[in-house]
């Protein structure tokens, strides 16, 4: 099973807010999903990204592949490279 990290889409329509998801890459986009791990609103002034870190650092050590998106976002926010130290100092 290869776990994706990326965002599922709700809100209604030409309004959009997303969920960081832990998910199967073979289920749909906005489907089914392993676990929630954060949230992110692109419509406020600057984006609104809430996370949760310990939980997302397990992900990343246990294999799962962060989208494009999310890795942008998880940039942003410092986990990637903290993960990567982590990863370094073992």
């Amino acid at each position: 099973m290869a776990v994706k990290l990326r965002l599922k889409r709700m809100g209604a329509k030409k309004s959009p807010f997303y969920r960081i998801v832990a998910a199967d890459s073979r289920f749909p986009r906005d489907g089914r999903f392993i676990e929630q791990l954060g949230t992110y609103d692109p419509r406020q002034n600057p984006a609104k990204v809430t996370l949760k870190h310990d939980e997302i650092m397990k992900w990343l050590s246990n294999g799962a592949q962060p989208s494009d998106t999310v890795r942008n976002i998880l940039s942003k926010e410092g986990i990637i490279k903290e993960f990567a130290e982590a990863k370094k100092a073992k």
